[in-house]
C-alpha cells in the first residue's frame, strides 16, 4: 500500500517545477520550422499542439490564482490523477484553440509564445503566498490545495516532454531528477489507490515502492509476487504511453508470480 500521506516538500516542488520549466525552454528554443509539425503520440496532435497544451497547463495556476472560491469539494493528488481524463475533452478545445491563435506561426514565434507561459508560471512560483500551507484553488474537478496544484503541473511537464522527446526522436529529456521522482511516486500511489490490496509489489527504485492487488498479503522474505521497472517505463504504462506487452518484449519490465501481470489495472491516468 502507499503511505497514508506522503508528502512533497514545497521548496522541492517548487525547484524541480522551474528546472523542468527550464529543461522545455531549451528544447524548443532550439525547434526548426518543420519540426513543429512533426505527428505525435496523442492522436492527431502535432508538435505544435502538444506546445500548446503544455502552454496552457503553464498559464492555469498564475491565471487562476487569485480566483475567489466557490465551496467546490476538496480533491486530493490520487483522486486527481483518477478523474483528470474526465477535462480532457474540454482541454483538447483549450489546446486546438490555444494552437490557432499562438502557435500557428514559425519556429521563433512559438517560442516566443511559450517562453510567455513558462514566464508566467516561474514568476508566480516567486509568490509568497504559495508558502501558505492552506491555500486553496478550485479547478473543474474540485478544491485543491495550490501545494499539490504544483506536484499536478510536475505531471504535466514530466509526462508532456516524454511526448515531444518521442515526437522529435531524442533519445532522452533531459528532466529534473525531483520532478521525475515526484511523478513516479504519484503514478504508484494512485496505482495503489485504485487496486488496493498487498499481493503484488511494484518497485520503481530509486523512487518508489508499494503494495496493491487484492490478495495474500505479503508480510516477510520475498515478495510471491513482483513487479520492478524503471520510472520512465512506469510514467508511460501508468498514462497509457505504453502497454505491458511492449514493456515485456523490450526487457524494461520483469514482473514474476501469478498476480504480477498489471495490464488490467493499467492505464491509472487516462
Amino acid at each position: 500500500m502507499p503511505p497514508k500521506s506522503r508528502t512533497y516538500q514545497p521548496q522541492k516542488v517548487r525547484a524541480a517545477l522551474a528546472a523542468q520549466i527550464g529543461a522545455l525552454r531549451a528544447v524548443v528554443g532550439g525547434l526548426d520550422d518543420g519540426r513543429l509539425d512533426l505527428p505525435t503520440r496523442l492522436g492527431d496532435w502535432r508538435v505544435r499542439e502538444l506546445l500548446a497544451h503544455l502552454a496552457v497547463q503553464l498559464d492555469f495556476l498564475p491565471a487562476h490564482l487569485d480566483d475567489p472560491l466557490e465551496g467546490r469539494a476538496a480533491l486530493d493528488l490520487t483522486g486527481w490523477v483518477a478523474a483528470v481524463g474526465a477535462v480532457a475533452p474540454a482541454l483538447d478545445a483549450q489546446t486546438r484553440e490555444r494552437a490557432a491563435a499562438g502557435f500557428g506561426g514559425d519556429a521563433a514565434s512559438v517560442a516566443e509564445a511559450f517562453g510567455r507561459s513558462a514566464d508566467a508560471l516561474e514568476r508566480m512560483l516567486e509568490r509568497p503566498e504559495l508558502a501558505d500551507p492552506e491555500r486553496r484553488l478550485e479547478i473543474r474537478l474540485g478544491s485543491m490545495l495550490l501545494a499539490d496544484l504544483l506536484v499536478t503541473r510536475l505531471v504535466e511537464t514530466v509526462v508532456h516532454a516524454d511526448d515531444l522527446a518521442e515526437a522529435l526522436g531524442l533519445d532522452a529529456f533531459p528532466h529534473d531528477r525531483q520532478a521525475l521522482a515526484a511523478v513516479t511516486r504519484l503514478l504508484a500511489d494512485a496505482f495503489a489507490d485504485q487496486a488496493p490490496g498487498g499481493a503484488v509489489e511494484l518497485r520503481i527504485p530509486p523512487f518508489a515502492v508499494v503494495q496493491a492487488v487484492e490478495g495474500p498479503k505479503h508480510t516477510r522474505g520475498t515478495p510471491p509476487n513482483v513487479v520492478e521497472t524503471d520510472a520512465l517505463t512506469w510514467i508511460r504504462l501508468a498514462t497509457g504511453r505504453l502497454a505491458w506487452a511492449e514493456a515485456e518484449e523490450s526487457a524494461s519490465l520483469s514482473a514474476s508470480g501469478e498476480r504480477s501481470d498489471l495490464r488490467a489495472y493499467l492505464p491509472v491516468m487516462r
